[in-house]
This record gives structure tokens, sequence and C-alpha cells, in this order.
């Protein structure tokens, strides 16, 4: 919801107004001091879209059209996407992402290394995949870029390339992994579990029982 309402501020000011009107019951406070005023996460919101929309380089990148539907094949599967900024003039686009610090560096026990946020969340594997739809939609080769934007008290921001290996990183990992998704996808083959994300919480149930020891990976 507040990333929603962040992203329909910069898509238009009508898109903005509609998406309040549609959720105001979501975003307004109805009693208490605060009663007739945005909620603390969308005043945090307001804050953070007051620090891009303050910095003329931001507003200087943040050109061309918003939320552009692009579709394609992708190693034979149909993908589809929508682009929060794309310029064909200028041949890139940018993707507004909210996280808790720019520079926070997360563990990850694939590489064994610190990583940043947008390689913990994967998203230059997005940006490749739109990276291909907007080829297929348009015939035009575009640069990601991405628009981070913080949850801190006082925003931090700052607008972030992606380097061709991690793209051709994000390609191989989708040829390696597609097939075997689609077959999860189509119930023909049963997922692999983590043990760690969000649905493999929700379905958990207790069988083996961990030693305190095997708690920290």
């Amino acid at each position: 919801m507040v990333g929603n309402y962040l992203h329909s501020y910069f898509e238009s000011p009508e898109a903005h107004q509609a998406f309040i009107d549609e959720h105001k019951t979501d975003i307004i406070s109805k009693t208490g001091r605060t009663k007739g005023q945005p909620k603390a996460p969308y005043k945090q919101a307001d804050k953070m879209i007051n620090c891009f929309k303050n910095d003329p380089g931001f507003v200087k990148l943040y050109q061309g059209t918003k939320e552009t539907i692009v579709k394609g094949k992708i190693f034979g599967v149909m993908w589809k996407g929508k682009i929060d900024c794309l310029n064909l003039n200028r041949h890139c686009f940018i993707d507004i992402k909210t996280t808790q610090n720019i520079h926070k560096a997360y563990w990850s026990n694939e590489a064994r290394n610190r990583e940043s946020f947008i390689a913990h969340w994967n998203y230059q594997l997005q940006m490749w995949v739109y990276q291909q739809l907007i080829r297929q939609t348009f015939g035009v080769i575009c640069t990601p870029y991405i628009a981070a934007v913080t949850k801190q008290d006082v925003p931090d921001h700052d607008v972030i390339s992606i380097p061709q290996y991690r793209l051709d990183e994000a390609r191989d990992q989708v040829s390696m992994n597609q097939e075997h998704i689609e077959a999860v996808k189509n119930g023909q083959v049963k997922p692999a579990r983590c043990g760690e994300c969000e649905y493999c919480r929700l379905t958990k149930r207790i069988g083996s029982i961990p030693s305190m020891d095997d708690l920290v990976d």
C-alpha cells in the first residue's frame, strides 16, 4: 500500500489522488489527535516523496512515460512487466525502490559475502527482464537504473546503475531456473522448501527438532 502510494505520486497527480480516494480509510486517521491526517506510514511516504521531488537531479532524470506495460517471450515463456518511468529517446528506464538503508549490507549464504540491498532482493533480475521486454515491445535496448529512497526518518536517496555482468548473471539465472519454476507453477513439481520465505513460514509444520546450535547459519 505505502509503496503504491509513493509510485502513484510519480505516475501523475490524477493517479495519486485516485489512489488516495480509493484507499482513504487505510490512509487517513479516523480518531485521536491525528484525526483527518495521514497515518504514520503515509507521513513517512510523503517525506520520501519530498526527498525525490526536491532534488533537481532526480526530477531531470525521471522523465518519460509512466507505468508502461511491456510484454514478451523470454526463453519460450510469456512475461509481463510495468515500467515506472521509460524514456525511449534516452534509451533508459528507471524503477523506484524503497529500502531501509541504501548502504546496508546483507549477508549472502550463497556468495559467502556481504551484498547490497539490490543484490539481496535480486532486483537486477527484474531489471534484466524489463530490459528484454522493452526491447521486444519497442525495439530499443534501454539501460536500467534504480531510484532508491530510504525509510529513515530523514530519507536518503540515490539513482543506481546495474553493471552489465550483474545483468548477465540475471539472464543466466532465468535461463537455468525458469523451466523448474514453470513446472512448480503448473503443479508438475513440488517446490523445494527454503524454510525461511513467507510461503515456508505459512505452511510450516513441526517435524525434526533442531538444536540451538543450528539456528544461525
